[in-house]
């Protein structure tokens, strides 16, 4: 198999077929990153789309530092392009932008302990995160698959710190719920 390395050396000598063995090698991973932030199938699709249109006519400028390093870009630009999607739509963005997604008695019944996740396939575990409300999605996303701190949570998203930590414990709490509902259901 061609490496991350020789495939960017062919692209950026002008392959076409090079574009599109990148394409191919990783529209599933985007895929299911974009499935992760916007749940609609045909507008992930879009995401993914945009992202490519955007990495491949921002190839040039991506520094390769090492396998592994051009998949990550590719996965980046692609939960970017779906947060730009979540700040567009009106309504989600508002959600992204307050507290109170949950009323304070919902909040009460969620649970506090880790679910046995081990115990669902991920296609399962993919759509109770869809069920997130936007927000949430976004924070849990961008804190657990992406690895971003608050503080640069709160950045992209433009709120506070403490609600991104606040709207992460609460789609923890939420999926908890959910996962061990879905557990409990399959019993």
């Amino acid at each position: 198999m061609e490496t991350e390395r020789q495939l960017l050396s062919n692209i950026l000598g002008g392959d076409r077929d090079a574009m599109r063995r990148l394409y191919d090698r990783y529209v599933g991973y985007t895929m299911a990153t974009a499935l992760r932030y916007i749940p609609d199938r045909d507008k992930a699709a879009d995401v993914v789309q945009d992202a490519f249109v955007k990495i491949l006519t921002s190839i040039s400028s991506f520094g390769f530092r090492g396998e592994g390093s051009l998949r990550a870009w590719v996965t980046r630009i692609t939960a970017n392009q779906a947060l730009d999607l979540l700040k567009k739509e009106s309504r989600t963005h508002q959600l992204l932008t307050t507290e109170a997604d949950l009323p304070p008695e919902q909040l009460q019944n969620l649970p506090d302990d880790e679910p046995d996740v081990g115990r669902l396939s991920p296609e399962t575990l993919t759509a109770l995160i869809a069920k997130l409300p936007p927000g949430y999605r976004a924070v849990l996303n961008l804190h657990i698959f992406e690895g971003h701190s608050h503080n640069e949570i709160a950045a992209l998203l433009g709120i506070k710190p403490d609600s991104s930590a606040s709207q992460f414990l609460r789609a923890k709490r939420m999926l908890a719920k959910m996962i061990n509902e879905s557990i409990n259901h399959n019993d």
